[in-house]
């Protein structure tokens, strides 16, 4: 595994992270035992950074990593969020759970101790506001994060989805080491903006999704997913979108297999290529998958390969919207 910087804080971090979200809600059914065995491989390949949220399974996933963050604390850097609530118990916010964010410094202070509960830590490495809440300014959830580092419950804060205005504020009132965005050959809004910022404020750029949650690794088949998968939901995976970019993906294959590698392993060696500052956590709930992610971080991209992915992404531009426009309310906020 290859390490990278968090921000300005020293920390090395592996070169891709894991996003553990899968492992509990919104692809359908999880393994707990391939969970399990997924997360201790992912140490042996030196994958030492893990994100989850206090949302993924209304907590469930926190305590899934709990089962190896009690015997491996040392070797993991451990980011969760808080932000998201739900209006109706039992629900979540990937089958159609009524939600709303909310960014108070009490509930940031209630957040935090559930989390530190579930994971089963007394200090969590990176706390994320998973979106930012419109009815209370930046400064006041940021200074309440901030008061949760002086309290040695946190040791660096994060933002996900925010504007670039935002995290400007955010980091005035404490330095933000991360900043949490969709990212991948797909979606790529934070170009035109906040990765000037990010890099301007010395703020690492986290992608989520770098993958296109499967759709660039061409294999993934929308019709046998799970009724529940919360992909089915979305408008890049239906309609005349999943058809641009069914050939989207078996055209950007073509250009992995010419050179040898994975789609999965192409895509992720694009985003490790666009900056040292940039680190992505693909999900997986399998061993297999993540064995062939870890292997992009040895891929080199030459100048004529980035260039033929540029070509590729021009002549499908038809991808769809990542979100519903419930989802988009959150964003960029």
């Amino acid at each position: 595994m290859k390490y990278r910087t968090l921000g300005k804080t020293g920390v090395r971090l592996s070169a891709l992270g894991l996003g553990c979200m899968g492992m509990s809600t919104a692809y359908g059914h999880a393994d707990e035992s391939e969970n399990l065995a997924t997360l201790h491989r992912a140490l042996d390949l030196g994958i030492n950074f893990w994100d989850t949220a206090d949302v993924y399974g209304n907590g469930a996933n926190e305590e899934l990593l709990a089962k190896v963050l009690k015997e491996e604390r040392n070797r993991i850097f451990i980011a969760t969020k808080f932000g998201f609530r739900l209006g109706e118990a039992g629900k979540s916010v990937f089958n159609s759970g009524e939600s709303y964010v909310d960014g108070s410094p009490a509930w940031v202070r209630q957040a935090v101790e559930h989390s530190l509960r579930r994971l089963g830590v007394e200090t969590i490495d990176l706390y994320y506001a998973h979106r930012i809440d419109p009815n209370v300014p930046v400064e006041e959830t940021v200074g309440a994060m901030a008061d949760l580092v002086k309290e040695g419950k946190v040791r660096y804060l994060g933002l996900s989805e925010c504007s670039p205005e935002s995290l400007r504020r955010a980091c005035a009132v404490h330095p933000i080491a991360a900043l949490e965005s969709e990212y991948s050959v797909l979606t790529r809004d934070v170009e035109k903006e906040m990765l000037a910022t990010t890099r301007e404020l010395g703020v690492t750029l986290v992608p989520f999704c770098p993958l296109g949650r499967g759709l660039m690794t061409n294999t993934l088949n929308v019709e046998k997913l799970d009724a529940d998968d919360f992909r089915k939901t979305l408008p890049r995976y239906g309609g005349q979108h999943l058809e641009n970019n069914r050939q989207l993906s078996a055209e950007f294959a073509s250009l992995a297999y010419d050179k040898g590698i994975t789609p999965a392993q192409l895509a992720l060696a694009w985003l490790l290529a666009q900056g040292e500052d940039i680190i992505p956590i693909p999900g997986t709930k399998r061993r297999k998958y993540l064995e062939e992610n870890a292997g992009a971080v040895d891929v080199v991209l030459s100048e004529a390969d980035l260039q033929a992915v540029e070509m590729l992404l021009k002549r499908y531009p038809d991808v769809g919207s990542r979100y519903l426009e419930d989802g988009l309310k959150f964003i960029n906020k």
